[in-house]
């Protein structure tokens, strides 16, 4: 991606009103914005819901126009993709996924998201960065998000957006906390919108054992950040500043995708399936699995445990070394591991070469895996297990199983999956986090999670009466 250089010279910060080094005039920093955008448009996609981008829209104006820029031309996008996420590009450019949002409780919390973002574009933060690192001679640096430790083959590390972000460091975090709360009360919505959100993140970062490619991987600890955000709060309250709109915010975030779309595969519990593709899978039972845009991932918790399901290019040419058999060892070697033993089997009516290798895998160190590469109509796919040497014999059974399980789905099956919507339930005498969730179905979402959804601690359980967000099977 091409990027607009400029000469070193002195700008005013528009917040703080001191003279400061910077490489980019606003000029530039509008057509980086400018060129980021459609790139993350192309990536990443936009929620197709009209009325929703129009709501959000409008909730970022009116903290725009009491920001430190308000000239700028601000603009708010929802993307779609399911993490927990919220970032800005220099000139006004604003983003929230639609994963964030079943995570907001109420509309002063959406405020204090994009307040937040705001106040990195008005701060100039990342201009500030970009500065740091032209000056240190590191240039622009690509984040990858991923999971960490999960890079059994050569490219799974990259796996997820490859799009340029600066990462700012908790100096600009904080700063924009304090600015999300600052703007948002300038625009009449309740201060603690910045710190209940923070609260709730940091249940997510704790429920979490790391690896979701979300706000977490590009921010600091935001546990560590409510307790500066909560007198900053405290300072900006005021009796015009009281707007929360709870049932509005609910409104509008009604029938919302949660989780993966079907069009790309979808994740019930430790189940795969991908209408489109026509094949399932199921991991084992009580192991944590995440779809990517490159592979499905899936970790035993509190292990250096892994399964991954991807697919592997066939090489091309003539017969000779194109059996399946070939493809596989092939594969393997390329990514750096040698065959130990392998065998060709039927898996479910597919063609399968089932093998046992030995290698490294990035942020584990000496593995053993089993891996299996199928035949499924013109693609082959890879699924695989591996784990530390001395702990292999440990899983070999459970990831055999996995492997075992792979399989095609017929049409009914497939015309069968339905993505997971954002719905609402009032809570009755009796009712647990636990029984709400049993009763929506174990494969969508767990008690934990229904509970900090809703902006509760894990160990608080819902009040009778209280409107609360739940997720169910929909169309």
């Amino acid at each position: 991606m091409a990027l607009l250089l400029a000469t070193t010279a002195c700008a005013t910060n528009p917040v703080t009103g001191k003279s400061q080094m910077s490489l980019l005039s606003e000029a530039e920093e509008l057509a980086i914005g400018q060129q980021q955008d459609l790139e993350i448009r192309r990536e990443m996609g936009v929620y197709d819901d009209p009325r929703l981008q129009a709501y959000v829209t409008e909730v970022g104006q009116d903290l725009a126009r009491v920001s430190h820029r308000p000239s700028l031309p601000w603009t708010f996008t929802i993307v779609d993709s399911p993490a927990i996420n919220a970032f800005a590009l220099p000139g006004g450019y604003i983003y929230v996924t639609r994963g964030i949002l079943a995570y907001l409780d109420d509309e002063s919390e959406l405020a204090g998201v994009l307040g937040h973002e705001i106040g990195h574009v008005t701060a100039r933060h990342a201009a500030q960065a970009y500065t740091r690192q032209a000056q240190a001679s590191l240039g622009l640096t690509v984040l990858s998000i991923f999971v960490p430790g999960m890079q059994p083959f050569t490219e799974l590390g990259s796996a997820g957006l490859g799009v340029l972000f600066l990462k700012n460091d908790r100096a600009a975090e904080l700063e924009a906390d304090r600015l999300g709360v600052e703007y948002g009360s300038g625009a009449g919505w309740d201060p603690t919108g910045v710190p209940r959100f923070l609260a709730t993140l940091a249940r997510v970062d704790a429920l979490s054992e790391g690896g979701v490619p979300n706000w977490l991987s590009t921010h600091p600890a935001p546990e560590s950040r409510v307790g500066r955000a909560e007198p900053v709060a405290g300072k900006f309250a005021s009796t015009n500043a009281t707007k929360k709109n709870r049932d509005v915010y609910l409104d509008r975030i009604a029938g919302l995708l949660h989780g993966d779309d079907p069009k790309d595969g979808i994740v019930r519990g430790n189940v795969f399936l991908h209408p489109s593709l026509r094949l399932g899978l199921t991991f084992p039972d009580g192991w944590e699995v995440m779809n990517s845009p490159a592979a499905v991932m899936a970790r035993e918790p509190g292990t250096e445990h892994y399964m991954v399901l991807q697919e592997v290019e066939r090489p091309r040419g003539g017969a000779g070394g194109n059996s399946l058999g070939d493809v596989a060892v092939a594969a393997m070697r390329q990514s750096g591991y040698s065959v130990v033993e392998g065998r060709f089997e039927q898996i479910n009516g597919q063609d399968a070469h089932v093998g046992l290798y030995r290698g490294t895998a990035k942020g584990t160190g000496k593995v053993l895996m089993r891996a299996a590469h199928i035949a499924m109509g013109r693609q082959t796919y890879a699924v695989a297990g591996f784990a530390p040497e001395a702990e292999f014999n440990l899983v070999d059974r459970e990831v055999l199983s996995a492997i075992q399980s792979f399989r095609t789905l017929t049409p009914a099956e497939a015309s069968r999956v339905r993505p997971n919507r954002v719905d609402f339930y009032v809570v009755r005498p009796g009712d647990s986090w636990q029984s709400i969730a049993v009763r929506q179905g174990k494969n969508i979402v767990n008690a934990a999670t229904l509970a900090i959804m809703n902006d509760h601690e894990v160990s608080a359980q819902p009040t009778t009466g209280e409107r609360i967000k739940i997720i169910v099977e929909g169309v």
